[in-house]
């Protein structure tokens, strides 16, 4: 789960981590008197969307008056903003941060990840502040500082020294970072995050250390804990589809392909996908209907990739375990019924009440085509789009 720049900065400032001052506003007359009440002569206006890139695609701009701040507000709030995350569909801008300026002296970057190869929480830091740090990783990874953190001691001190060090930080700078990355350490393990990065971090003229950006996802199996991080959930910023499907506590991904799949089983589903794309076609997505799921929970499925306009031919490819297979037969008739299906459904089924499943899809009347294997219904539901 994703959430906002300014609502990432509310949860840094209740463990300590230093941000500059700043209020979210939907609108451009909020915004100026956002501008008023941080006070100052100078104000940045930025696009509170999830994703990064926002100032490279004219979503950050500086204002030095309040009628700056007014014409910024005017361009970037409804702008649709395209970013080199967003893909070059954009998203749309619906509500803005404005942040008061800061005096900056130096910027860097610093983030903390899950690495999967030693399953230890890491600590990146870098001075090339304010560049993607997938550019740095490619051109300069010698300026990339790595700390890989013990989850019993937690971000020691020396460690985090020696990631001041090697920012080339000095002086009281050193103690202020160390105090810094401690505290943001604290917001990663105890939010149970999955990514929490600050491109830049700055160092102001008089020492101190800023997080003038803030990006941070979160674990979303661990989101029953944390009811004020699912409280800054916005639906906005999400696929629709996605958003249905997780009401139904169904597993979709939307992607680029033209063939829906609904399978049970992540494992099977990826299978699925790779199977497809082996002979020449390209899945629409991914949906694991899960082990347990009822007909109501399949005819949602189904209702949800029929309604993406890029589906072209539907994959139904079922293993009955606990899943029974005439269960999965019953939401998808009814769905087809309900929706009025326009387009080939190719059903492979195996496994618990398969016979019963095959005969409940025979006698619906429906244009099904029933495939023997993975393999034979990869192919029929290629062939049948072309």
């Amino acid at each position: 789960m994703k959430i906002h720049e300014y609502q990432a900065k509310e949860l840094f400032k209740r463990y300590g981590v230093t941000v500059p001052r700043g209020v979210a506003v939907f609108s451009v007359d909020e915004a100026v008197e956002a501008a008023k009440s941080l006070g100052g002569t100078v104000w940045v206006v930025k696009a509170q969307i999830h994703a990064g890139g926002r100032g490279k695609g004219g979503g950050v701009k500086l204002a030095r008056s309040l009628d700056e701040v007014r014409a910024h507000a005017q361009a970037i709030l409804g702008m649709t903003l395209v970013t080199h995350q967003t893909g070059p569909e954009g998203q749309l801008v619906r509500r803005l941060y404005i942040e008061e300026g800061c005096d900056i002296d130096r910027e860097l970057y610093l983030g903390i990840v899950l690495d999967r190869a030693t399953s230890r929480v890491t600590f990146m830091a870098s001075t090339e502040g304010g560049v993607e740090i997938e550019r740095v990783a490619e051109e300069s990874p010698d300026k990339i500082l790595r700390a890989t953190v013990h989850p019993l001691t937690g971000l020691t001190g020396f460690q985090a020294r020696e990631l001041a060090f090697g920012l080339g930080l000095s002086g009281r700078s050193v103690n202020a970072a160390v105090k810094f990355m401690q505290s943001l350490y604290r917001v990663y393990v105890d939010l149970d995050c999955s990514l929490a990065e600050i491109n830049p971090l700055v160092v102001t003229k008089s020492g101190d250390i800023i997080a003038l950006d803030a990006k941070v996802n979160f674990d979303s199996n661990a989101l029953f804990r944390h009811a004020d991080v699912v409280a800054y959930r916005d639906l906005d910023e999400e696929d629709a589809a996605e958003v249905e499907a997780s009401k139904y506590d169904l597993s979709y991904i939307n992607l680029d392909g033209s063939i829906g799949c609904m399978v049970n089983g992540a494992g099977l589903a990826m299978a699925t996908m790779d199977i497809i794309k082996h002979f020449g076609g390209e899945p629409a997505n991914f949906l694991d209907v899960g082990g347990g799921a009822t007909t109501e929970k399949v005819a949602a499925a189904f209702r949800i990739i029929t309604s993406d306009p890029k589906v072209k031919g539907i994959f139904v490819n079922i293993f009955g375990g606990i899943m029974k297979c005439d269960v999965i037969a019953n939401g998808v008739i009814g769905a087809a019924r309900e929706v009025g299906l326009q387009v080939p459904l190719v059903v492979r089924l195996e496994g618990t009440n398969v016979e019963l499943g095959k005969q409940l899809l025979r006698e619906s009347g429906l244009a099904v085509i029933p495939a023997d294997s993975m393999a034979d219904g990869a192919q029929k539901i290629i062939a049948a789009i072309q």
